[in-house]
């Protein structure tokens, strides 16, 4: 039986360094215009070191996204850990989404940037970006049945489109009106669990 400490051994160092550069890269500068030569010269490293760690650049995107995709999930899990009420998780959400739009070299969603650049829905990158969307549907979902809003599936549409609108806007324009529209939907939201009445909606 193999030892559990060998079981559970950490990455090597070198293939934690050529994530970090192309995380850093990827987002900077987008994904299509960095090679791989690229990251192998600023992460210092042989090609057979990349190759052995990632055997294509197409993994190493779906590395890439995976690993944003856990950062946005320990910030969220730390809101929930911190706050009971799921209002306030909501809240917590949108100025985590604020504070973020804000900072320098903020260059929209890392997720919808990865997804635009490839055309293939079932590529791997897509199929990654996916993965995080489902989550993050999944925890909006849940809030919002916590909330007991009368049109939750409604909702859930509502804050996911704002969620992406002000990311969006955010890198196109006025980060702060975008937060505050973000903000705004959020408190709606919040007011029609508690009044029991939603906003009236069009239907297709």
């Amino acid at each position: 039986m193999i030892p559990t400490v060998l079981q559970h051994r950490p990455p090597a160092p070198s293939k934690l360094k050529i994530l970090d550069v192309a995380d850093r890269l990827f987002y900077s500068q987008g994904i299509h215009t960095i090679g791989v030569d690229r990251i192998i010269t600023e992460a210092q490293v042989t090609k057979a070191t990349f190759y052995k760690h990632y055997r294509s650049k197409d993994l190493l995107i779906v590395a890439y996204v995976e690993g944003r995709h856990l950062r946005t999930k320990y910030l969220v899990d730390e809101a929930r850990a911190q706050l009971c009420d799921p209002a306030d998780v909501l809240r917590a959400l949108a100025a985590l989404i604020g504070r973020t739009a804000t900072r320098p070299g903020f260059h929209g969603c890392p997720f919808i940037n990865a997804a635009a650049q490839f055309g293939d829905a079932e590529h791997p990158v897509r199929t990654a970006v996916g993965r995080h969307r489902t989550w993050e549907r999944a925890l909006i979902t849940e809030l919002v049945t916590e909330l007991g809003h009368p049109d939750r599936d409604d909702a859930v549409d509502d804050l996911i489109l704002f969620r992406d609108g002000a990311l969006s806007g955010s890198n196109v324009g006025d980060p702060v009106l975008a937060h505050r529209a973000l903000a705004r939907a959020v408190e709606r939201v919040i007011a029609e669990a508690d009044s029991g009445t939603a906003t009236i909606r069009l239907t297709a």
